[in-house]
């Protein structure tokens, strides 16, 4: 059996919504945050984060703190 991992997107309101934070939050954090993952921007309008990538991201500072 194989077992392929399709990578999920997630839009700036669902990134904020795990996190407990506002959209402008998640954005500042795009710019300011070292180490936070930048979106993909798929058209005009569909910017999206890897949903893979957040979780390294918070692993990453699960073993700083």
């Amino acid at each position: 059996m194989t077992t392929e991992t399709t990578p999920a997107w997630l839009s700036a309101k669902q990134v904020a919504a795990r996190y407990g934070v506002t959209v402008s939050t998640i954005w500042r954090w795009t710019r300011e945050q070292q180490g936070f993952p930048h979106p993909r921007r798929f058209s005009g309008n569909c910017t999206r984060w890897n949903l893979n990538e957040l979780q390294q991201w918070e692993r990453a500072r699960e073993l700083v703190s």
